[in-house]
């Protein structure tokens, strides 16, 4: 039986990043070109200086300011991730090199804190992570986003985390702690409930059962939970959403959001290759609809179409789950973040 030297992998190519003008390739004798990366790919970590802790948003689609990004690049290899395109602007590409190329800002904590000591720093809740999973395999070795959440529980600063790695379960006595204070919300990211469908589309997450049961745990212990259905891509995954948030319900979330899917830039490139390798018979299907949700195209740049899509398709997703919502989840909430007990210097104000 040949070895699949892609096992584990979203992407099985390196696509041309459009940034850069040369292309590397093995020239043979025949005349005939291959590209250099023949071999199974390894994961390499490179350290990069954070000039910044926090990155700012200017979005009107995304719900906070603040994000927090400790990696680039990521090992789970979502073969949908519009965070692919942001890995050219390194050198990589899209593709492989974006699951396989991991840039580690190993002072991200200390930057992060010298933000918050700053004279006129006005705390608002941070996102883990805004770009890549901040729990992804590479946490596991560097645990620069456990450093964070210590450093936000020794301040008292709020913080959102969107996951889709069972890994944070290591952390939930400094997230429990948070809680207790009113500075933390947990959402797992789920946006499918197939086994096999999880290793082609999201080959190193969790099983979608497993991150169901985390929020079971988490609930128990005063954690409060949400379930993000994302990306959800019609004719693929789309028939699943009332099941997620009928089961996060059950186990407790007391949120839950979506977006669909759009292919921005080089990501058109990797999943397009993907779905038809993976499923020709309903690649074009996928595809259509996909473009029929965005004004006609694959990618989208338009605010708020690009993350929830218009036209019949769309509205039929959004009405889904809506009634969903309201059959699962009518009343819940997320509790408020404590904005007033943020404390720099990491001391209990007494006045």
């Amino acid at each position: 039986m040949k070895e699949d030297k892609y096992k584990g992998r979203g992407a099985h190519s390196h696509p041309h990043n459009p940034y850069i003008k040369r292309k590397i390739v093995v020239e043979h004798d025949e005349g005939v070109d291959e590209e250099k990366y023949l071999d199974r790919p390894v994961t390499k970590y490179f350290s990069e200086m954070a000039k910044q802790g926090i990155s700012k948003n200017n979005s009107p689609d995304l719900p906070l300011d603040y994000s927090v990004n400790p990696y680039q690049g990521c090992e789970h290899g979502c073969v949908y991730c519009y965070a692919r395109n942001s890995h050219q602007y390194w050198g990589f590409d899209a593709g492989l090199g974006f699951e396989t190329n991991i840039m580690v800002k190993y002072n991200i904590v200390e930057a992060l804190e010298k933000q918050f000591s700053q004279k006129n720093y006005q705390p608002k809740p941070i996102m883990l992570s805004g770009n890549t999973d901040c729990y992804q395999p590479a946490e596991k070795k560097y645990q620069l986003t456990r450093k964070i959440l210590e450093l936000c529980l020794k301040v008292k600063h709020p913080v959102s985390i969107i996951t889709k790695n069972t890994l944070i379960a290591r952390d939930s006595g400094i997230i429990e702690e948070l809680a207790r204070n009113n500075l933390v919300h947990v959402y797992m990211s789920i946006n499918h409930l197939d086994q096999k469908l999880k290793l082609k589309l999201e080959p190193r997450t969790a099983l979608p059962q497993k991150k169901i049961d985390l929020i079971g745990e988490f609930t128990q212990k005063g954690i409060p939970c949400g379930v993000m259905v994302a990306p959800i891509i019609p004719s693929l995954n789309s028939e699943d959403i009332p099941k997620i948030i009928e089961k996060t319900a059950n186990a407790g979330a007391l949120k839950a959001g979506y977006t669909i899917v759009r292919l921005n830039g080089t990501v058109k490139e990797v999943f397009s290759q993907w779905i038809w390798e993976n499923f020709p018979d309903r690649a074009q299907k996928v595809l259509h609809q996909i473009e029929e949700v965005h004004g006609g195209q694959l990618n989208d740049t338009d605010w708020g179409r690009r993350i929830k899509g218009e036209g019949p398709i769309a509205q039929m997703i959004n009405r889904v789950f809506q009634l969903s919502v309201k059959k699962f989840m009518n009343g819940r909430k997320m509790p408020p973040f404590n904005l007033q007990a943020f404390c720099p210097d990491g001391q209990t104000r007494l006045f």
